[in-house]
């Protein structure tokens, strides 16, 4: 290989681990307050948690996050607590 070549596969590291490391800090938390995602799961499934992922409309989806955003609860429990009331109904 060529110096050059090596030099650019470096600063491709360096610009690859760059990227890696801001995405932990992204959403305004520190870096130790947000589990990656591995961990997550592992915290989701000690509660039971199970994904579950559906197709909806846009509308619909604009509504949700805008009743959670001003409930200021998180999606996840509003959108379990309309299934309840649904299916309990």
């Amino acid at each position: 290989m060529k110096k050059t070549d090596l030099e650019k596969n470096l600063g491709l590291k360096i610009n690859g681990k760059l990227k890696q490391g801001a995405s932990a800090t992204r959403f305004g938390a520190a870096s130790g307050e947000v589990p990656d995602r591995r961990e997550q799961r592992k915290l989701d499934a000690a509660r039971g948690l199970i994904p579950f992922a559906v197709k909806l409309e846009g509308d619909l989806v604009t509504q949700l996050r805008t009743q959670a955003e001003t409930q200021q609860r998180d999606i996840n429990e509003l959108v379990a607590e309309l299934l309840r009331r649904g299916l309990a109904g």
